[in-house]
């Protein structure tokens, strides 16, 4: 059977209050009543719409509705999913079967037509899971920590109104978590229905721009800036890492460009991850003559085309 989007079918958002979808209903049915309307297809829109409308303008049948999730797409062929025991108590607040036909696809959630059928049921189905993304910085996800983190999740208030609540979840980020990873919380997602369990809430970790290293999967890079003469002459110097600093020698006759390689310095994954530093020479200015007169000896004394290759 293909899938409904009801939302859609009366030009609505998916978090329209009530009387929003109470008001797309009562315009779209006064244009297409099949009585008055020269539309085309105006019988087929009037009972999708009312169809539509005897969903949403319940809660309890919207929330179980919604519990399918948002990323299916009209005329999607569509099944319900497993788990769905659909047992809806019409009493009160059940559709009124008017002469109405109703679709398969309502018919395989909501249960049999209420003039066939009028006997109490209940209804269970899990709820929806939710993604979140989190920003986290790279001393946190290399160390490890626990953090305050703010989600949304939707629910109807007293008011008949979609809303969406804040919860505020104290999360512990595992020592080495890399970019992308996700966390799963069991049971934090959207509520379920009658006796189905809550869905779950996936955490997604995002990293903060870092004013030193980037980030390549589990690997870390710094780009270190050195003297000429550090590059020509080698030097052992103390860097930062996410790990505290450490000595590194600086090769003699190094080129900007060239990477040395910390081993097991990266991410603690199995296996961890490196650090690499990228070597940038910077060039002192020749803004005095003294300096000037510098330059134009070491070009006598040290001549060289680093654009040879190149002719």
């Amino acid at each position: 059977m293909e899938y409904k989007d009801y939302y859609k079918m009366l030009g609505v958002s998916r978090n329209a209050s009530q009387d929003e979808i109470k008001h797309a209903y009562r315009k779209l049915a006064r244009k297409y009543h099949p009585d008055v309307s020269k539309e085309r297809n105006a019988e087929q829109r009037f009972k999708e719409i009312g169809e539509a409308y005897e969903v949403l303008k319940d809660t309890q049948k919207r929330s179980a509705y919604d519990n399918l999730g948002a990323n299916w797409q009209a005329g999607e062929q569509f099944r319900p999913p497993p788990g769905w025991n659909v047992n809806v108590d019409f009493g009160g607040n059940g559709f009124r079967n008017s002469g109405v036909d109703f679709s398969d696809f309502f018919e395989s959630l909501f249960g049999e037509r209420q003039s066939q059928r009028t006997h109490r049921r209940s209804f269970h189905t899990q709820g929806q899971d939710q993604q979140a993304k989190v920003m986290i910085t790279l001393e946190e996800a290399y160390q490890g920590t626990t953090r305050a983190i703010q989600v949304q999740v939707p629910e109807i208030n007293t008011r008949r109104q979609r809303i969406m609540k804040t919860r505020t979840l104290n999360v512990k980020i595992p020592k080495g978590i890399t970019e992308g990873q996700k966390i799963r919380l069991s049971g934090q997602g959207s509520a379920g229905m009658g006796n189905g369990r809550n869905g779950d809430l996936y955490l997604e970790m995002k990293f903060q721009p870092h004013r030193l290293y980037r980030v390549d999967g589990k690997d870390i890079y710094l780009t270190l800036p050195i003297t000429p003469w550090e590059a020509a002459l080698g030097e052992t110097l103390t860097i930062p890492t996410l790990g505290g600093k450490v000595d590194i020698k600086i090769p003699a006759n190094s080129q900007s460009g060239q990477k040395l390689r910390l081993k097991g310095r990266g991410f603690q994954e199995q296996p961890p991850g490196d650090h690499y530093v990228e070597l940038q020479i910077v060039t002192p200015k020749a803004n005095t003559e003294a300096a000037r007169a510098f330059y134009h000896r070491m070009a006598q004394e040290l001549p060289l085309n680093p654009r040879a290759d190149m002719n």
